[in-house]
Formats: C-alpha cells, sequence, structure tokens
C-alpha cells in the first residue's frame, strides 16, 4: 500500500495534474463513465438500499453529473488567480491570491449514499488539481463493486487510486504510513473523532461531514399540507438513512393533530399501505441497523406504521409521540425511518429540546412569518437548513455544505468543493522603481509617517 500512495506522490509532484486541459479532460471521463455505468449503478443501488432509479438519480448519480457540469462550466474562472487591493503601505506593489492544489488527498464515504458522498467530493478534488485515494464504504458491496470498475476502466492508479476493506483496518494502516495533503470524511461523529485524531498526528487538514439531531419546527402558521408533504418527502427517502433528515419534528401544540392527520394521509398517498411493496420506499442497509432503528418503536407512543421485517430489513414509515427525552431515540441521530412528532406552546419550550443536542448539521423551520422566520433562524446553530421545505438545500451546489461544531468542519459543493481542496497563496508582486528610504533603517523620527502609512 506504501509503495501505491508513494506512487500517487509521484504523479502529482509531476505536475500533469495541473493543467486546466488536464483537469477538463479528466471531469469528462467521469461524467462519461458515470452514464455509461448507469443502469449498473442502479442495479447495485437497489441491491444495497432498494433504492428506484428515480431517487438514484436525484440523489446520488445527478447530483455528480450536475456537480461535473458546474466544475466543467465555471473551471477556468476558478482556477484564474483572484486580483485584491492593496494597503497604503505597500503601494505601488499589486496582490492577488493563487490557487494551488492540495496534493493527494483521502476521500471516505459512508454506506448511505455510497455513490454520490464518495464521487461528489472526487469532483472538487479532479476541478482543484489533486490526486486522490477513494476509500469507499464496504457495507454498500453492489455499489462499491461498480464504483470501482468504473474508477479503474478511466483513471490510473498512481492518480486515482480505489482502495477497499474495513474501513477500522484500512484507514490506520494508511494514514499511519502515508501523510495526506488533505483527509475528507463523511459518515458518523463517532468515527470522525477517531479519523481527526489520526490526522492530527500529522497535522493533517480534515473536512468532517458528520449528523445529530436536526430538528424540524412546524410553527402555527404553517402551511401544514406543505409541511407534511415536504417533511415526509425527504424524512423517509433512503428508508431515513440521510444526514440531512428532519430527526424530529417541534410542532406548535395548536397544530400537533393537523399535522399528524396530515402526515398519515401524505405517507399513504407516498407509499401505499403495504411500503414494504412500493418501489419508491427503501430498506435498511443491514441487520446491525435494523436492530438499532427497531429498538426505539418501543420508546413511545406510535401514531402511524411501527410494523418492520428484519429478513426483509423493513421499518414502516412511523409517526411518533410521547418520547423521553432521556430515551436513547433524542439522543442518537435516528437515521431510519422513525420520526418522532413533539408538540411545544411556547418556543423556549422547542429551544430546550434543541439545545439538548446543539450543533445540529440541518435545521428547518415552517412558518408564514418572516419575523419569526427571522427569529428562528437566529436563534439556532446550525450547518444549513431551509425556510418551508426539508433537506433540498443539500440539492443546490450553489450553497456550501457542512456543518459546525459536532456536526462537521468544513464544507463542499460546488466551487466550495475546488476551494476545500485548493491552497489559496498569497502573493504581492512589488516593482523596481519605486523603492523609498523610510522603508530602510534607521528608523528614528519616523513614528509619525509609519502610523500615518499603516493605519
Amino acid at each position: 500500500m506504501t509503495d501505491q500512495l508513494n506512487a500517487l506522490r509521484q504523479y502529482f509532484d509531476s505536475g500533469k495534474t495541473r493543467t486546466a486541459s488536464f483537469r477538463r479532460e479528466s471531469l469528462k471521463k467521469l461524467r462519461d463513465s458515470i452514464l455509461r455505468f448507469e443502469n449498473e449503478l442502479y442495479d447495485a443501488l437497489y441491491a444495497d438500499l432498494k433504492k428506484s432509479p428515480e431517487e438514484s438519480w436525484i440523489t446520488e448519480l445527478g447530483i455528480v453529473v450536475n456537480g461535473v457540469k458546474s466544475a466543467l462550466h465555471n473551471l477556468d474562472n476558478w482556477m484564474s488567480p483572484e486580483r485584491v487591493s492593496t494597503n497604503l503601505l505597500n503601494l505601488p506593489s499589486s496582490s492577488r491570491i493563487m490557487k494551488e492544489p492540495l496534493g493527494v488527498v483521502l476521500v471516505i464515504a459512508p454506506w448511505n449514499y455510497p455513490f454520490q458522498l464518495l464521487i461528489n467530493p472526487l469532483v472538487g478534488a479532479i476541478a482543484a488539481g489533486n490526486c486522490v485515494v477513494l476509500k469507499p464504504s464496504e457495507f454498500a458491496p453492489a455499489t462499491e463493486g461498480v464504483m470501482k470498475k468504473m474508477i479503474q476502466a478511466i483513471f490510473p492508479k498512481e492518480y486515482i487510486l480505489y482502495v477497499e476493506g474495513e474501513g477500522q483496518t484500512v484507514l490506520p494502516a494508511m494514514m499511519n504510513s502515508f501523510r495526506f495533503d488533505h483527509v475528507f470524511y463523511t459518515g458518523s461523529t463517532a468515527v470522525g473523532k477517531i479519523i481527526y485524531k489520526m490526522a492530527a498526528e500529522q497535522l493533517v487538514p480534515v473536512t468532517l461531514e458528520l449528523g445529530g439531531k436536526s430538528p424540524c419546527v412546524v410553527e402555527s402558521d404553517a402551511d401544514i399540507k406543505t409541511a407534511a408533504r415536504r417533511i415526509a418527502v425527504t424524512k423517509f427517502s433512503n428508508a431515513g438513512q440521510m444526514c440531512v433528515a428532519p430527526d424530529y419534528v417541534l410542532v406548535h401544540s395548536s397544530q400537533k393533530d393537523a399535522l399528524v392527520d396530515a402526515m398519515k394521509k401524505t405517507l399513504l398517498q407516498f407509499f401505499g399501505d403495504r411500503p414494504e411493496s412500493s418501489s419508491s420506499y427503501g430498506k435498511m442497509i443491514n441487520e446491525k441497523q435494523f436492530s438499532r432503528v427497531v429498538s426505539y418503536l418501543s420508546k413511545g407512543n406510535i401514531l402511524h406504521g411501527g410494523r418492520s421485517d428484519k429478513k426483509e430489513l423493513f421499518i414502516e414509515p412511523t409517526l411518533i409521540d410521547n418520547v423521553s427525552m432521556q430515551d436513547p431515540i433524542m439522543k442518537d441521530e435516528i437515521f431510519g425511518p422513525v420520526l418522532p412528532v413533539i408538540s411545544f406552546q411556547e418556543k423556549e419550550q422547542a429551544m430546550n429540546v434543541i439545545n439538548r443536542n446543539p450543533d445540529p448539521l440541518a435545521f428547518y423551520i415552517f412558518t408564514s412569518s418572516g419575523s419569526k422566520e427571522k427569529d428562528w433562524l437566529n436563534s439556532v446553530q446550525f450547518g444549513g437548513g431551509c425556510v418551508n421545505n426539508a433537506s433540498w438545500h443539500f440539492t443546490n451546489h450553489h450553497l456550501p455544505f457542512g456543518g459546525r461544531g459536532s456536526s462537521g468542519t468544513g464544507n463542499y459543493h460546488g466551487k466550495y468543493s475546488f476551494d476545500t481542496f485548493s491552497h489559496r497563496k498569497a502573493v504581492m508582486k512589488t516593482p523596481n522603481w519605486f523603492d523609498p528610504n523610510i522603508k530602510y533603517p534607521p528608523f528614528k523620527g519616523k513614528l509619525r509617517l509609519f502610523k500615518w502609512v499603516l493605519r
């Protein structure tokens, strides 16, 4: 493994990845390969998570293809030096910021969106001119296999290296024997802490895209029918295995019954009375995750759903109330198709619940009031979010995506991915024709002038 990693370093040092033409050609190869393997990826994502082709395109392949399109369109602009002002002290110098690739970077992906969360960061890393090590999740083996075939068919191993195996074995072996220039990790907070510690040993910068309990607030003046549809479509997408899914709903007590009724109707419209037979509804990734989420079903009063089938890794879309703040369901990220519905009368009550799990990755507020919208957005510290919507901010590559505090550090998507995998190098150029003696010793008697030019 060390020899392969050193080969990436040598390839990067050769300068081959730095030109705009090389980056553009690599992005085109990636895009064309995705489209060539499209049907195989659909089959693999269905095998791993029971995702339909439509869901797979919207949440996996389409996001990446759109990201490649944006990178190709904007690459010259992103790469161009950025002219900035020069202060009075340094006139007549000129100043600019150059964008250079970091070097050899490591991208580690989870299993819930096994394609998109591995290949989307790759787009930014390629656009920025890096060599990349890709570590997919071993828990989505069908998708892992197709991605391996796709990547190895278009990129040499000394440029993009695809590494398989158990993360707990492979990652320490790589990170302890080779100094990466950046580590990009998406996954759980617990594993993120381990990655962070290993990177810190060599002062390697990291981007951590983690999770958390993302709250969804439904105010007294919300459009309940619309809120129910928009909450349900993302909460129960991928059987709830989404880092930006609403983890629980805080609904004003005057609207709780109406919201629950609307959610029940919505779930029947979306998935029918037997969701296990619906082509639009997925399954849990494995027995471990199935058992963990099923354990939450006994921690409250089930309002809708609640059925499960271990053999099929199926858990019905479930609404639940009367949950205890002390139980795991309100401490852990649920990451499954169970949605606690909690009523509040005053904002302070809702904030007390939110503050039990600070710095969520996402926050959603449904309201018709501009003042309430502003108040909630200013009161809750979160990574990103939506007003009168849920989760869809993730699909807008013009917005930075990332967490804060325990939900992560750094961001990406679109230009933000390019920036994440680039170093902004400051350069000031000074002409030779102007070289006043005031800048040189002796300095005695020049204090007043120094105060004037540097103010």
